[in-house]
């Protein structure tokens, strides 16, 4: 206990936030302790280092997936003196990376109210929709055989969604850049990526890494969490090659929606859709119920609001499919257009920004596993 003591007491906080130096005092505790050290990836990232700066910090937030294994697993949980809270403490410094990474800098401070910013982007979005569709057409309410192409042609959605999606690409991008070139020194190889890609696919750590699944209301594992996790991943990737395929149809053979309900980009877009209900449901409900203890409370707004945005998505889509041939279409079509371009909006200051943080993370640790297994005193 003594060695234990001069451990933390010899860590090095300065120029580290509140929420870094808990990370920082934290592992610094379970360094000396290494009981979870076959958790999860953060915990054997932790034993490759002596003392962790900011870059090691940040990165240990983002590699943790808040699977709450190591929280009831720790003689030093509270209400032990320590104190030691892992997800919740990596879950704070994790939201004070999409801060600081953030591109443009000013826009950071959304991360903080993003429930707020997320409704009123889609308040917004909506609205710009409604009067849009009075502009460019006098067709609400009028059976249009799924013709979304009569409401808002083809070019001014191409323009509206390719700006908005291009600038949350560019945001992100230059986020995760900043990101990168802070934590890694290491060099990139076809093997780390490899291993990096196949971790992001199958969500690896999702279930803390050792296949049981993840805590979430007690102490009980389950792999419900990793699943719904799973549908919802998959369930944009479908929408997302629907999107793709649709643009080809379009462009290359010169076919225009409306496309039969049997066409690839349909069946894809319907996959899509089943699964962005499933999955946020389900991550919705567990949200609920979760431990208060996993994670930072403050942070529950900007969860539940992407989760919603997802679901509402989901939603508006395939009933706009099943309806594209009644007079309601039109305005299905805004409600949805409108809903999505609040996730275009929100895409870089809110809750999908995690998935791409850690992405960068999982390819840091493969990298690093990659490394000569020396201790380090923090790679800065």
């Amino acid at each position: 206990m003594h060695k234990l003591t001069q451990l933390i007491q010899e860590a090095s906080h300065l120029g580290n936030s509140s929420a870094e130096s808990e990370v920082d005092r934290i592992m610094t505790i379970c360094n000396a302790c290494r009981y979870c050290e076959g958790f999860c990836a953060v915990f054997p990232a932790m034993t490759r280092r002596l003392q962790f700066n900011k870059a090691d910090i940040h990165y240990l937030a983002n590699l943790c997936h808040n699977c709450g294994a190591c929280l009831h697993s720790c003689q030093y949980a509270p209400p032990n003196e320590f104190a030691v809270n892992v997800p919740q403490a990596m879950a704070e410094v994790r939201q004070e990376t999409y801060i600081q990474y953030s591109w443009p800098k000013s826009f950071g401070v959304l991360y903080q109210r993003n429930g707020v910013v997320v409704s009123l982007a889609t308040s917004l979005a909506l609205m710009f929709f409604l009067w849009l569709s009075t502009v460019l057409s006098s067709n609400l309410g009028v059976p249009l055989a799924g013709n979304f192409y009569a409401i808002f042609p083809h070019n001014v959605l191409v323009l509206i969604f390719g700006a908005a999606f291009g600038f949350s690409v560019l945001a992100l991008g230059v986020g995760i850049r900043n990101f990168w070139k802070n934590i890694s020194k290491g060099n990139l190889s076809v093997v780390a990526i490899g291993e990096a890609t196949s971790d992001v696919l199958t969500m690896k750590y999702l279930d803390g890494g050792h296949g049981e699944g993840c805590n979430n209301a007690d102490d009980g594992f389950s792999l419900w969490r990793k699943r719904f996790h799973h549908f919802t991943f998959y369930g944009f990737m479908f929408c997302f090659a629907s999107t793709s395929v649709a643009t080809i149809y379009h462009y290359l053979f010169h076919l225009d929606a409306p496309y039969a309900l049997s066409s690839l980009p349909v069946l894809l877009g319907v996959l899509g859709g089943i699964g962005l209900l499933i999955g946020p449901i389900g991550l919705l409900y567990l949200n609920l119920i979760r431990n208060p203890l996993h994670g930072d409370s403050q942070q529950k707004p900007m969860d539940r609001a992407f989760i919603l945005l997802l679901l509402l998505i989901s939603f508006t889509g395939l009933l706009l499919l099943a309806m594209r041939d009644s007079s309601v279409m039109a305005y299905l079509l805004i409600c949805h257009l409108g809903l999505v371009m609040g996730l275009f909006l929100t895409m870089p200051y809110g809750k999908f920004a995690h998935g791409i943080y850690r992405t960068a993370a999982l390819l840091k640790n493969a990298i690093e596993r990659r490394q000569p297994n020396s201790l380090k005193l923090g790679s800065d």
